[in-house]
């Protein structure tokens, strides 16, 4: 059986490190829009470097324990985007944010952590 590998670069916040991701053959590029962390941009920020992303790389828009208003204006700036949850969403938090959207849930690998119980409660 074959796996396939896909390449997710994360936390980009400069044209040119969209234009390396890309040129370098990444599949998703990620942008956080949690303020909370040091390579935060605001959506607006984001909006102007997914315009610089041919089609075939897909953005993935980070959450940490987000609003829904902001969650559903990203959807609606960034359609073609992938969600990514980070923080302490549950799976109907998760479900109810991405209302149909396609989304990621992050796993916080910590001592004790149960990842095939985590995968099977958050699958979709």
């Amino acid at each position: 059986m074959q796996a396939d590998t896909f390449i997710k670069i994360c936390g980009l916040t400069r044209a040119q490190d969209v234009g390396a991701a890309v040129h370098a053959g990444a599949h998703f590029l990620g942008f956080v829009l949690y303020p909370g962390s040091p390579r935060y941009i605001p959506l607006e920020r984001a909006i102007e470097l997914c315009a610089l992303m041919p089609p075939a790389v897909k953005p993935v828009l980070l959450f940490v324990n987000a609003e829904r208003v902001d969650v559903q204006a990203a959807c609606r700036a960034i359609p073609q985007g992938i969600l990514q949850f980070h923080g302490d969403e549950t799976p109907q938090q998760c479900n109810e944010l991405a209302d149909g959207y396609p989304y990621w849930r992050a796993a916080r690998m910590r001592q004790g952590f149960n990842l095939k119980a985590f995968a099977e409660q958050y699958a979709q």
